[in-house]
């Protein structure tokens, strides 16, 4: 499909965090298949994680398609820019359509992005992941390629204000080796095992992180077992079941 909306979004990514001096690294780009389709199964901390998740492909020369709600696609100003990238819209009313039309993407070639926690993580750690991923990887047979984000947080997280106009913050992607679901494969074993690999894929970049918060008013960023002030994970289940 014609890509005219993608490239120039990501230049203009790319020269906003410039400007910011966003740091970004990533680190195992190599396990993004250079060809063919691949599901990125990213963790989620933050409402700008697509974009990250998006520039960690980028060293592949891929361009992801995005799995998002129906609301985005509706919105006046994010709907076009959504349906210009060939984003995959989800009506949780009518999921079967959108999960058929992930697995006929994966089926010609492209990559698709995913956040199987389905929501943000307000404890800063990998909450309980949907099977979805696995199972559309599997139909389609391509690759499970696990990820995860850190930093993101700090510029806009779920309960916080935004910052955008935050300067000099590092961000991390870090990407792990793919997994291949088979056709026999126990979905519910293959989700356990990614939602394992994720979580050492983010314990990988909150160890590795450059900075530590300078304040105790900092350390909301950092989860509750890391010393930080976020909620603790069954905390942040009990925000979610109040949103």
């Amino acid at each position: 499909m014609a890509d005219f909306v993608y490239p120039p979004v990501l230049v203009a990514a790319r020269l906003m965090f410039r400007l910011l001096d966003n740091r970004l690294r990533v680190t195992g780009a190599e396990n993004v298949p250079a060809r063919g389709g691949a599901v990125l199964a990213c963790t989620h901390v933050s409402y700008l994680d697509f974009i990250y998740c998006g520039l960690g492909a980028r060293p592949a020369k891929r361009l992801v398609r995005f799995m998002a709600k129906q609301e985005i696609f509706s919105n006046r100003i994010a709907g076009p820019l959504m349906r210009g990238m060939h984003h995959i819209p989800v009506d949780r009313a009518a999921g079967q359509a959108s999960y058929d039309e992930a697995v006929a993407r994966l089926r010609a070639g492209e990559v698709v992005g995913v956040f199987p926690e389905a929501t943000i993580s307000q404890s800063f750690t990998v909450k309980d992941i949907k099977t979805g991923a696995v199972r559309m990887a599997a139909e389609a047979g391509v690759p499970v390629v696990p990820m995860a984000l850190w930093g993101t947080q700090r510029l806009w997280t779920k309960g916080r204000p935004k910052d955008l106009t935050r300067r000099h913050v590092p961000i991390s992607v870090v990407i792990g080796e793919p997994m291949r679901p088979g056709p026999d494969d126990s979905c519910e074993a293959l989700t356990t095992d990614l939602r394992a690999r994720m979580s050492e894929l983010l314990e990988k970049a909150q160890a590795e992180y450059p900075e530590i918060p300078e304040s105790d008013a900092e350390r909301w960023w950092l989860p509750a077992h890391l010393g930080g002030s976020a909620p603790t994970p069954e905390e942040a289940a009990a925000l979610d079941r109040r949103s």
